[in-house]
């Protein structure tokens, strides 16, 4: 007999991860030999630009690049992010202390609760939401209080809602957009808003802007960073996963408040050992090529995607309006479904894969979440396996 193993309190205290669990439903359905239609996990299906992958091919010969990478990625790079940003957002970075290289944004969100949370401590997260904004919190010992994302806010989080005694508790803010999973977008009044929210409670904001590089019909996200006195309240994370087809590289970056890039930074430098050099080197190639026609094609794939789910569920009387960025469509179920029910209705009757709401978040619940990461063939198939649902 072996030893009594028991998982920590905070380990139970975690939901079961959901693209976990929907891999795991979408390999038993392919085991059981049904084609299946993945329109659940985000994941770009055309590969890393060309470009990119030789620039990573050149790199990795170069044995300097096998050792071990630098916490703060390598300087040519944070130059880069920086001449990015000052192009693409107008706004200043410093490279040495404002920015601050990620193996992924993902790993970044997770951890930056552990540089600043005690036990006990408050933490705001949207709900629904991408799901490390709530186990990083829980992970570093803090309590996660939700704030509804709700369909007749626009999906943004009422902060006159908060509870005074709440928001005085709080030690920072998670915020997401354009937003995964809902695709809602926000203007620069509601970030103005956020960045008065948090001097009056000094709470630090954490902006999660991965999809800001994906949008349509002449729409462009901003930065959180543009607005007066932003950099003096929060940070920014931004992925070059979802903008050039990198999910698997995982490069990502945090840029803004100098302190809190520092705290971040010494939480890293306990964990990891940096980014493996030969992809930060593919990286500069990537954000070096951004502004050209390579990310105006990406954009306009999706969007004519976009358009033939949404006429598509709109021809059968969904009722699903077009989103303005990202690569999800976030959608109300029938009257009489709930999000889990629907979810497995589909896979089981119409083998399509789609995400509950509920796996964002209780305030998820009513919608799915639909991605736009298969061909513009297989939606039109999947349009038609509802159809005949239907009727």
């Amino acid at each position: 007999m072996g030893i009594l193993i028991e998982k920590s309190e905070r380990l139970k205290k975690l939901p079961p991860y959901l693209f976990a669990e929907i891999d795991k439903a979408k390999r038993k359905a392919i085991q059981d030999g049904k084609d299946i239609i993945d329109l659940g996990v985000g994941d770009p299906d055309t590969p890393t630009f060309p470009h990119i992958v030789q620039e990573m091919g050149k790199a990795i010969q170069e044995p300097k690049n096998h050792r071990y990478a630098l916490d703060a990625g390598i300087l040519e790079l944070r130059e880069t992010i920086a001449r990015w940003y000052k192009e693409r957002f107008n706004v200043e970075l410093d490279p040495g202390t404002e920015i601050l290289p990620l193996i992924g944004s993902k790993e970044g969100i997770a951890h930056i609760p552990l540089a600043f949370v005690n036990p006990g401590d408050v933490v705001l997260v949207p709900d629904p939401c991408y799901p490390p904004y709530k186990s990083g919190t829980i992970f570093a010992g803090g309590e996660p209080y939700i704030m509804p994302l709700l369909e007749k806010n626009g999906f943004l989080p009422d902060l006159r809602e908060i509870e005074p005694v709440i928001a005085r508790k709080a030690k920072l803010i998670f915020l997401n957009y354009p937003n995964n999973p809902t695709s809602a977008v926000a203007d620069r009044k509601f970030f103005e808003d956020v960045v008065d929210f948090a001097f009056s409670n000094n709470i630090i904001v954490c902006h999660d802007a991965a999809y800001s590089e994906i949008s349509y019909d002449g729409y462009r996200a901003m930065s959180f960073l543009e607005v007066e006195g932003a950099k003096e309240v929060g940070i920014e994370f931004h992925s070059l996963s979802k903008t050039f087809n990198m999910t698997g590289w995982r490069i990502g970056f945090a840029c803004g408040n100098r302190q809190v890039i520092e705290a971040l930074a010494s939480v890293k430098s306990n964990i990891d050992s940096g980014i493996f050099q030969a992809i930060q080197y593919a990286g500069i190639a990537a954000l070096n090529n951004s502004s050209g026609e390579l990310l105006k094609r990406l954009s306009s794939m999706y969007q004519e995607r976009r358009d033939i789910l949404v006429d598509g569920l709109n021809s059968l009387g969904w009722k699903v309006t077009k989103p303005r960025a990202t690569f999800y469509v976030w959608l109300s179920v029938p009257p009489g479904s709930s999000s889990t029910s629907l979810s497995k209705f589909l896979l089981e009757k119409a083998n399509i894969i789609v995400t509950p709401g509920t796996g964002f978040g209780e305030n998820g619940e009513g919608y799915i979440r639909m991605a736009l990461t298969v061909s513009k063939e297989r939606l039109r198939e999947a349009i038609g396996r509802l159809k005949g649902l239907k009727t």
